[in-house]
């Protein structure tokens, strides 16, 4: 096949200014592929099914990027060329939570890896983690500004659920209720 597979890719120590530099080059194959293949791109989707599709435009990421911000002002792009089946870099995770520092806690993030498998996993984690620490640290903030207030009484480590009030706290939904009667040992499988 002549299509690019980047699934299996790995990406060793590439940078996002590596990436970024030769998107230029590989935006000139792609449409050197589809220039001698009448405007049309040999292309695999998700489900590995390969079809061609009318190139109508072509862009870098980067290109699609500014025009997105363009759109949306104040949108901040961050690349992070993390490797695909290995553990991240720690410079992965550094890139990531410089990349959050100082954002608002509702501030939404926006995950994607471009193929669907491990990545997006591991930067949704990292945004995560990242926003719990921002949440505790702004809620203790709070705590400390209204005077007289006992933080011992706010700590829920020691809550004890009401299980009788709430059955969706102990996970009982309906539709894993349904699973558990339909699998066979399903109570085991859900402990």
């Amino acid at each position: 096949s002549s299509g690019i597979n980047a699934e299996y890719a790995e990406l060793g120590n590439i940078t996002r200014d590596q990436n970024k530099k030769d998107e230029p080059e590989f935006l000139t194959v792609c449409q050197g592929r589809a220039s001698a293949n009448g405007g049309k791109l040999k292309v695999v989707d998700i489900s590995k099914k390969e079809t061609e599709v009318e190139v109508k435009e072509m862009k870098t990421l980067s290109q699609v990027i500014e025009d997105t911000k363009a759109k949306f002002p104040g949108l901040v792009h961050m690349r992070v060329p993390v490797c695909n089946s290995a553990a991240p870099l720690e410079a992965d995770f550094d890139i990531i939570n410089q990349t959050l520092i100082g954002t608002n806690i509702n501030t939404p993030v926006i995950v994607n890896d471009q193929v669907g498998l491990s990545r997006a996993t591991t930067a949704g984690v990292i945004a995560c983690l990242f926003k719990e620490f921002q949440i505790n640290a702004s809620f203790d903030g709070l705590v400390q500004t209204v005077p007289g207030v006992n933080t011992a009484l706010l700590h829920m480590d020691r809550y004890v659920m009401d299980p009788a009030k709430d059955p969706l706290f102990k996970g009982e939904y309906n539709v894993v209720k349904q699973a558990v009667a339909a699998l066979k040992d399903g109570v085991a499988a859900k402990k």
